[in-house]
């Protein structure tokens, strides 16, 4: 199936630039509850108070729902020196730290400030804020940002027609100090941290067509509101009005932050027009190489990726994890399931030696969880993996497609939890032997000379209920092999570990096509590991 993936890769290959801004001090912000604003009318600061108006979820949703019946409007855009920022300059401007939001709040445990409209950030968004019932917009100008070094002609006292994104700060790692907790920026993406973690991965609120003929479209959250925090309490509220051309939506959101930090979304969805396929809960990450792909990049680093694997927890008990890949083509897979317990991207490896970046910091990237909240009922997870040669590109895409997805005219409402942090609930089975690391090779025996086209996939496990089982134990591996003809499986332990490796040998039934293997080890009448998927392609 052809892919028009352009707008998709150009949004995504921001990548490498928004992980740096994601990372700095607190960069720039702009919101007006009005858009559209004439430069010269906007030039001065308005002294009038903002209007106060009602608002509560309930409210957020009648006015989507509303929404989806009238014909989207067009994009605003922004003007003046707003559109003459460059990346350098772009990259020079920050938020000055003394103008932070809820910094004056007594024991308040969050504060805020948001980032700069221009440059690619084109398209302002609104910030609100909810008190007692009632929302107040949220204004920033150019009194809000240091823009030392900067170019561009920056006017003063400017009020900004709107934002391009926020960040939520705690003291996410230590008592005394307000550490990144998540930030909203681009389109309807947004990013988390648990303890000790570095951005990696992203979610967003909703894809719609990715990968379709067609070509994806790409909604936004194009207004928030933002609960003023209250003293020592110890979660923020926020909700988003989502919009595209064919979906409105009303979004909350309610973050706990922790060694893993939760995110309990409602979405509330209206549907403009029947969409070819709708995804819940999408993630988004970068694999470039490494563990079972280690490519050929010619680089000292041993793997570089945000994420190495795909797993699902399912309500029968089992785990099933799919190595994530950097493929030659496009690549499409869909993990069938019935309101399945979990699913998400995760970084397995932890280890500073396993990546050997001292900047980047691979092993601290967050593993990202979905929880399902309700019957989810029948649908699948769909994976994509797209090529890519540069680690500034997110090239993975997750998420999940019901059965019955709402047509024109109707709705849906759903409701989930984001568990970002090092070792995320659903992550790994909690009884099963657990998948350490795959690796592929050529087949036959090591160090004899050959030929052969047999391809060697090594799948290495560890602990659960095999972890002290002795060398004559009773289990052994089901393996399957889908056009491919599987030629030999050994499973043995490694001595002096508690691991358990099963090597599988087995030869394409065709090279133009995708090889799909199963495994994992049965015993005692049960499943004993988590179980292994991967795609052999050329």
């Amino acid at each position: 199936m052809p892919y028009n993936n352009n707008a998709f890769q150009s949004l995504l290959s921001r990548r490498g630039v928004i992980s740096g801004l994601f990372s700095t001090v607190a960069l720039g912000a702009l919101s007006h509850p009005h858009a559209g604003l004439a430069q010269e009318a906007a030039t001065f600061p308005t002294t009038a108070e903002p209007e106060k108006t009602a608002f509560d979820f309930e409210l957020l949703t009648e006015m989507m729902r509303m929404a989806a019946d009238q014909q989207p409007k067009p994009a605003e855009a922004v003007e003046g020196f707003l559109t003459e920022f460059d990346y350098d300059d772009y990259q020079r401007v920050r938020f000055d730290a003394s103008r932070t939001r809820w910094a004056e709040l007594e024991n308040a445990r969050f504060r805020l400030n948001a980032f700069h409209l221009g440059w690619l950030f084109n398209e302002p968004v609104h910030l609100n804020e909810v008190a007692d019932g009632m929302a107040t917009p949220m204004r920033f100008s150019t009194a809000d940002f240091d823009y030392s070094d900067v170019k561009t002609q920056i006017p003063e006292n400017f009020e900004m027609p709107g934002v391009a994104g926020f960040r939520l700060m705690t003291p996410l790692n230590r008592a005394d100090h307000y550490d990144e907790l998540a930030a909203f920026l681009g389109a309807s993406y947004f990013r988390a941290l648990g303890r000790d973690n570095r951005y990696g991965l992203s979610a967003r609120g909703l894809a719609i067509n990715s990968g379709m003929p067609g070509g994806e479209e790409f909604p936004r959250f194009t207004d928030f509101w933002l609960e003023r925090p209250h003293a020592e309490s110890e979660t923020v509220i926020l909700y988003a009005a989502l919009r595209s051309a064919s979906v409105t939506g009303a979004y909350k959101f309610v973050i706990t932050p922790g060694e893993t930090t939760v995110m309990e979304v409602t979405a509330r969805l209206f549907m403009r027009k029947t969409v070819q396929q709708l995804g819940i809960a999408p993630l988004t990450s970068m694999f470039l190489f490494g563990g079972a792909d280690p490519g050929e990049f010619n680089d000292f680093r041993p793997a570089v990726h945000d994420s190495d694997h795909l797993v699902l927890n399912t309500r029968n008990g089992d785990t099933f994890l799919r190595p994530l890949t950097n493929p030659t083509r496009l690549e499409h897979t869909y993990l069938s399931a019935e309101n399945p317990v979990s699913f998400g991207l995760i970084q397995r490896q932890r280890e500073f030696d396993e990546y050997l970046d001292a900047q980047a910091h691979y092993e601290r990237r967050p593993s990202l969880m979905v929880e399902p909240v309700g019957d989810w009922g029948k649908g699948a997870v769909r994976l994509m993996e797209i090529p890519t040669d540069l680690e500034g590109n997110d090239n993975i895409v997750a998420y999940w497609v019901p059965d019955a997805a709402p047509a024109k005219g109707e709705s849906l409402e759903v409701s989930y939890r984001l568990h970002w942090g090092m070792a995320p609930s659903g992550d790994r089975s909690s009884s099963r032997a657990r998948i350490v690391r795959t690796r592929i090779g050529k087949g036959g025996v090591s160090g004899v000379e050959g030929t052969t086209d047999r391809i060697k996939f090594v799948v290495d496990f560890e602990g659960g209920l095999i972890g002290n089982l002795p060398d004559d134990a009773d289990v052994a591996p089901k393996v399957t092999v889908l056009r491919g003809d599987l030629v030999e499986t050994i499973l043995s332990p490694v001595d002096g570990t508690d691991l358990w490796r099963l090597v599988i040998e087995a030869v394409p039934e065709d090279p133009a096509t995708t090889m799909e293997l199963q495994a994992a080890i049965n015993g005692f009448g049960r499943n004993l590991s988590e179980t292994w998927l991967y795609q052999w392609k050329v």
